[in-house]
């Protein structure tokens, strides 16, 4: 899904509409706000990830934002859906949702501290195998809680992973800290893990 990553250069682009006039980084990657023609290679992205690497398979109470990501991410103001882009290929995705976790099947106490409203969800953070180790992950991240901090409303940053997946566990590990690892509750709950990251000041205008 994501793994830790070593610097290469990225582009990033705030408004698409200005992608094709800005030099991308050497390696030709180009960071952006999703438009519409993204969706397809963003949904590919995702989709091929909930089948090879979560193993999963598209579960419609899951997943349901992977098939109307414009509904989703696009659309609402507080919302967020980035890409990376190489050459015509979409490579890499990353989200912001408006919701907290809920209760069930999480925890309780997780939810009522990461209420919906308040708190800025990451999530769809995946990278295409041939992709890793590039930076794209940690500049996605980056990139949203920029997004969370200057949306306005929002006090946390909030995120679960599932350490099964190779790379993941260690990932988040190095840029938030651990609020719940659910192996550790009685039955082992989900077997996830959740994580919260330092809320960006805002950038100024």
């Amino acid at each position: 899904m994501v793994s830790a990553t070593s610097g290469a250069t990225v582009a990033r682009v705030r408004d698409a509409s200005s992608a094709v006039d800005l030099a991308a980084g050497p390696q030709g990657y180009v960071l952006r706000t999703a438009t519409t023609e993204d969706v397809g290679g963003a949904r590919a992205v995702m989709l091929d990830t909930v089948y090879h690497d979560l193993r999963s398979g598209y579960v419609p109470r899951w997943h349901a934002d992977i098939i109307d990501l414009e509904g989703a991410y696009l659309r609402p103001e507080r919302c967020t859906l980035l890409v990376v882009r190489h050459g015509d290929e979409v490579v890499a995705t990353g989200a912001v949702r408006d919701r907290g976790p809920q209760s069930p099947p999480n925890p309780r106490w997780v939810a009522d501290r990461f209420p919906s409203g308040s708190t800025a969800q990451l999530c769809r953070i995946y990278v295409r195998p041939e992709h890793r180790r590039h930076g794209l992950a940690r500049s996605l991240v980056r990139e949203l809680g920029v997004f969370a901090a200057g949306a306005g409303g929002y006090t946390s940053l909030y995120l679960h992973t599932d350490p099964a997946v190779p790379g993941a566990e260690p990932f988040w590990r190095s840029m938030a800290y651990e609020v719940c690892d659910e192996r550790q509750l009685p039955g082992g709950g989900q077997g996830i893990v959740h994580f919260e990251l330092p809320m960006p000041a805002p950038v100024g205008p």
